[in-house]
């Protein structure tokens, strides 16, 4: 490809090619955009990639390679899964599929695909019937990477029903499935992606209280990783050491690996895998009795993960919070369920709901530890459903002296409650718009200069 394509953002050459040669290096040109795109975080690689595949589909329709146009589909169809368009992924592979009627890779490549999207969006029970609805296909497959994946994601899919349902028996067929992954990816000598499904297994294995075992599995995924020099995966590998770690009840050992993945994780530029990190960093900490240290980290991978969109991680961080963080001020913990609420709620995932609901009874259990019995049973008896009434009025008198204290700055004020400038600038206009008369006039920032921007910065 380097003689006829420069890279990402440049138009491969294709003139005087044959159409179907042509329609190759364009699909080819194509998948690398879209597939370096995500790595380096490119706003536009992914409308570039659709671009380039879709010329490459009207070539080969144009020679009447139907086979290859439906397979080009399927790269599209990934293009939108990695811009979040889940359900127009998901019309693409099915519209492909139907042309795909051959028993062969093409066909099980976009299945696999159509598992991914489906674990995107959390339908773990569909990623299931897929996988064992295709069993015939994926065993007449001769191609031993794509067996692997095939035993890889059903192992994914058994893991996470095992994890919302609580069905141990499906972690024991998923253990299983991994050792298939793994042996196809030895046979096929694929170090990257055994040390995937070592890193995988070993998190399963500590599910069943098998910590021997699992610390096995990641001493193995460590030494791969260490081989092809992948530090990104290397450190990846050391937060779920800190999971295997918190599992085991040892929160010092866990601190200190979930500290070391998370700085080797910043420094990579991989903030959204920094953000779980973190999470398990302040899990760790909480557990040794650092509190204020945990509250700081888990605020930190909230604030990391708003920074870079993924919402669903951010209200992971602010369930957390709540959870391990013990003395949660009243409205640092209604903030925290507000956002983690927000964010959470439509999860199908059963054991996050379930901890929503926990969540929501610390609150409650919060918020009438500041009544007396007596004023708790009047407020309830004469106003129901006033509950909410009495959080807000504890949250709005907190935020009122913060903001006295503070001579009405909301970056100062954020900071003695607990909070960042963002949430608690959203809470005030969201839940307490009277307060807006407290704050700094935001149009003293107006004339600032573009310097003084770049020195706050």
């Amino acid at each position: 490809m380097r003689r006829l394509w420069r890279g990402v953002g440049h138009r491969p050459e294709i003139e005087g090619l044959h159409p179907p040669v042509a329609a190759e290096v364009l699909l080819c040109a194509g998948i690398l955009t879209g597939w370096i795109g995500s790595k380096t975080r490119n706003q536009t690689s992914q409308e570039t990639a659709k671009n380039l595949i879709s010329e490459s589909i009207a070539y080969f329709e144009g020679v009447g390679d139907q086979k290859k146009a439906a397979a080009a589909r399927t790269e599209i169809a990934y293009c939108y899964w990695r811009d979040g368009d889940l359900d127009e992924a998901r019309i693409m592979l099915r519209a492909a599929l139907q042309k795909l009627t051959t028993v062969g890779t093409s066909r099980a490549r976009a299945l696999l695909k159509l598992t991914t999207v489906e674990f995107s969006a959390s339908r773990y029970h569909e990623m299931l019937k897929i996988l064992t609805d295709n069993a015939v296909l994926f065993a007449k497959i001769n191609d031993l990477t794509t067996k692997g994946v095939y035993h890889g994601q059903l192992a994914i899919a058994l893991r996470n029903i095992g994890n919302s349902e609580q069905r141990t028996e499906y972690f024991r067929r998923a253990v299983a499935e991994f050792q298939k992954a793994d042996e196809c990816y030895r046979l096929a000598r694929n170090p990257v992606f055994r040390a995937d499904v070592k890193n995988n297994a070993a998190l399963l294995l500590a599910n069943l209280a098998r910590y021997k075992e699992a610390h096995k599995s990641l001493d193995e995924a460590r030494r791969l990783a260490v081989n092809f020099k992948d530090k990104v995966r290397v450190s990846q590998i050391d937060g779920s050491r800190a999971e295997v770690f918190l599992a085991q009840g040892k929160p010092q050992k866990a601190e200190i690996a979930a500290r070391r993945a998370a700085s080797a994780l910043e420094k990579s530029g991989q903030q959204i895998l920094t953000v779980g990190a973190l999470i398990t960093q302040g899990i760790a900490s909480a557990r040794s009795g650092k509190l204020e240290r945990a509250q700081f980290i888990l605020q930190r991978a909230y604030e990391m993960a708003i920074q870079v969109g993924v919402l669903d991680r951010a209200g992971l961080a602010a369930l957390t919070l709540i959870e391990e963080v013990e003395d949660l001020s009243p409205s640092t913990m209604q903030a925290a369920y507000d956002r983690a609420h927000e964010w959470l709620s439509k999860s199908g995932n059963q054991e996050i709901l379930f901890r929503l609901n926990q969540a929501a009874g610390k609150l409650a259990s919060c918020v009438r530890g500041e009544l007396s019995a007596e004023q708790a049973t009047e407020i309830l008896l004469s106003k129901p459903g006033s509950l909410q009434d009495r959080v807000l009025n504890v949250e709005r008198e907190m935020i009122t002296q913060a903001l006295a204290q503070a001579n009405g700055s909301v970056t100062h004020a954020a900071s003695s409650l607990g909070l960042s400038y963002q949430a608690l600038a959203y809470i005030i206009a969201a839940r307490h718009k009277d307060l807006l008369k407290e704050r700094s006039p935001v149009r003293r920032r107006r004339g600032r200069s573009a310097t003084d921007l770049k020195q706050t910065k």
